[in-house]
């Protein structure tokens, strides 16, 4: 349990992953009825990039830091809820960026829930005082994999599960794929979507083989990749693999992915990927 993500706030990665959730939220949104989300890796859902643990890395002037300059018009409609949730934390403090938990509990409604978990002690304790009094947001102590498996499927027939493991031990990737398919088949109706690193684009593809073949229902794979000189000791990009994903989630990809990787890329021929591993 060394991971500390307060290290990797904002940086690239986190950009990808967030702008993601938040269109995976607004499409949620656009009917009444109530949903539920469930981060089982929620990490300390609030960051401060003047904090010693951001400054220490400085990764988030490459991620956020560049997102300074406005896009063209479609890509900025698409950017809204993201920058939504930026403005409504920097409101009282200039150097805040939210982590999963705090971008879900602002796109909330007041019929809408959310479960957010974390193992790491002292995160787990930031966690649970930020939505001390929150009745919508609850916060466990607990290992995420426990709680995937044990909230699901919840009351509310519509919702997403976000898993974003620290990819500290061996296996975890395969594992990451092991898990959708088991909740997937626990919560049909629900969304699963399941962050991963990208060092060596090798395991990847594995992982997204694994996904092809075991899932029953539509599965998206979407990357965002900041170089092309692959370095498998760095982190060369990051991707999220959606299960059942929401309409028009791979075409709003189409417009967000390749916007997002020139912005961010390390060197001039960054790229990204929006495929179906199986189409729903």
């Amino acid at each position: 349990m060394n991971y500390r993500h307060g290290y990797h706030a904002g940086n690239f990665a986190d950009v990808m992953k967030h702008v993601l959730l938040t269109r995976i939220l607004a499409h949620l949104l656009k009917k009444d009825a109530a949903f539920r989300v469930i981060d089982t890796h929620a990490g300390i859902g609030l960051h401060d990039l003047d904090g010693e643990e951001a400054q220490r890395t400085g990764e988030w002037r490459d991620g956020i830091g560049r997102l300074e300059e406005p896009f063209g018009d479609d890509v900025e409609a698409l950017l809204a809820p993201y920058r939504q949730a930026i403005s409504a934390v920097r409101a009282t403090n200039p150097a805040g960026y939210p982590g999963s938990p705090m971008i879900t509990r602002l796109m909330l409604r007041r019929q809408d829930r959310a479960i957010v978990v974390e193992r790491h002690p002292e995160d787990a304790a930031r966690l649970a005082a930020l939505f001390l009094r929150d009745r919508q947001v609850k916060a466990l102590e607990l290992d995420g994999w426990t709680a995937l498996n044990a909230m699901i499927p919840p009351k509310e027939r519509r919702g997403l599960v976000l898993i974003d493991p620290p990819f500290e031990e061996v296996g975890e990737l395969a594992r990451l794929g092991r898990e959708m398919l088991k909740a997937q088949s626990k919560w049909e109706t629900g969304i699963f979507a399941g962050w991963y690193p990208i060092k060596d684009p090798a395991d990847a593809d594995r992982f997204a083989d694994d996904l092809a073949t075991g899932s029953r229902t539509g599965t998206l794979r979407l990357e965002l990749m900041i170089e092309t000189r692959i370095d498998p000791a760095r982190l060369n990009g990051s991707g999220l693999v959606v299960i059942n994903p929401p309409w028009k989630l791979a075409e709003e990809a189409e417009i967000l992915l390749p916007a997002l990787a020139k912005r961010l890329a390390r060197d001039s021929r960054a790229g990204f990927r929006c495929e179906w591993l199986r189409e729903g």
